[in-house]
């Protein structure tokens, strides 16, 4: 009984962080994200500004939230690879979730990226998130890859993710009409 009460707190959790999101990214859409405060999008979602807080610590975690699930995807996504499959095509397949899930929903990812892009403090924070990707992927392709160099995952890591944000940016500057996984591909196909 104990964790069947636990899913379902879980679960209204989710669904509030989820429509306090919604509010936000609303909110900063349509007043710029440097214009809108914590207390402003409290107001907007009918919650104090502690509640506020107690789903999300900033203003940029509000944003950022729909990268998060993004590092363990791919990194699920590497160590599912076959173990004879090149580096390059098992760093390319392992962004395959992440083509997935801004081609999901293409409207409002579109929306989401566009405000990462035309914001500073968003832009680096994602960058952030980029290097704590970093680690996971590279003690995975280590694994899949004895013998070859730290140096050399470490680059092979960091092109792939270089290349992903590329394609996303040009997947937003392209208004999403080409598909982002075909924008990866065209991407990875420059290191071949």
């Amino acid at each position: 009984m104990t964790t069947a009460r636990s899913r379902t707190r879980d679960i209204a959790r989710d669904a509030v962080r989820e429509e306090l999101a919604q509010v936000a990214l609303g909110l900063f859409q349509d007043e710029g994200f440097d214009r809108v405060t914590l207390d402003d999008l409290a107001a907007a979602a009918g919650v104090s500004r502690s509640t506020f807080l107690r789903y999300f610590g900033t203003k940029e975690d509000v944003v950022l939230g729909a990268f998060d699930p993004l590092g363990d995807l791919m990194t699920d996504a590497l160590r599912a690879r076959p173990a004879g499959e090149s580096t390059l095509t098992a760093l390319r397949r392992a962004l395959d979730p992440v083509a997935v899930h801004f081609s999901a929903r293409p409207a409002e990812r579109l929306a989401l990226l566009r405000l990462v892009q035309d914001t500073p403090a968003l832009c680096a924070r994602l960058r952030e998130k980029h290097v704590g990707w970093h680690p996971r992927l590279l003690a995975v392709l280590t694994e899949r890859s004895p013998g070859t160099s730290t140096l050399v995952c470490r680059v092979r890591v960091a092109a792939a993710l270089d290349c992903l944000t590329v394609a996303l940016e040009h997947w937003v500057s392209a208004e999403c009409v080409t598909p982002l996984a075909d924008l990866l591909d065209e991407g990875f196909g420059a290191f071949a």
